[in-house]
């Protein structure tokens, strides 16, 4: 059983890893889920916004369904932004969760940019299509302390990634 939480800004790759990781892990036979905090936002989570204090209930909420769901999974994954060392901090020692820093740069993120979120957030305070409360532009993301990897998904390709981290977690689990 091992949990490793995938930390990182928006856009940088977490899901699209972890789901890639994921599909390796299985062809070895190691049992695995996924936790998408994106997912989790509209179900067990739906209930909080992007304070500080609702952030850090998200992160607990979704450590706590990686621990019940590490007793039927040998490896569970949780992709979420997790912006605050504190609580990484808090899964570590509750749960034994392993970070892994899934690491891009500002300006390839605003390249990227699936979902429109960095340029909504880059608009001037004020304007109706103003997002406020985004992670790495308009609010905090402490970078994390000492994670166990550091992927940077600006330089590296989704398969040297990939290969990393399944290179990780198989080392570390």
């Amino acid at each position: 059983m091992a949990i490793f939480q995938f930390t990182g800004l928006s856009g940088s790759g977490k899901t699209t890893l972890a789901e890639n990781v994921s599909g390796l892990l299985k062809q070895q036979q190691i049992s695995t889920a996924i936790i998408d905090g994106d997912v989790y936002r509209k179900t067990i989570c739906k209930d909080l916004g992007f304070s500080r204090e609702d952030r850090h209930e998200n992160m607990r909420r979704l450590g706590a369904v990686a621990f019940d769901l590490s007793k039927k999974y040998r490896v569970v994954l949780i992709a979420a932004i997790n912006p605050f060392e504190i609580i990484r901090q808090e899964l570590s020692e509750k749960y034994g969760a392993k970070t892994i820093w899934i690491q891009c740069t500002q300006e390839i993120l605003r390249q990227r940019d699936p979902k429109g979120l960095y340029k909504r957030a880059l608009l001037p305070d004020g304007h109706p299509d103003k997002l406020y409360h985004f992670t790495g532009i308009t609010d905090i993301y402490e970078v994390p302390a000492a994670p166990g990897l550091i992927v940077p998904t600006h330089s590296d390709s989704i398969e040297t990634s990939v290969k990393k981290i399944f290179e990780y977690i198989i080392i570390s689990s």
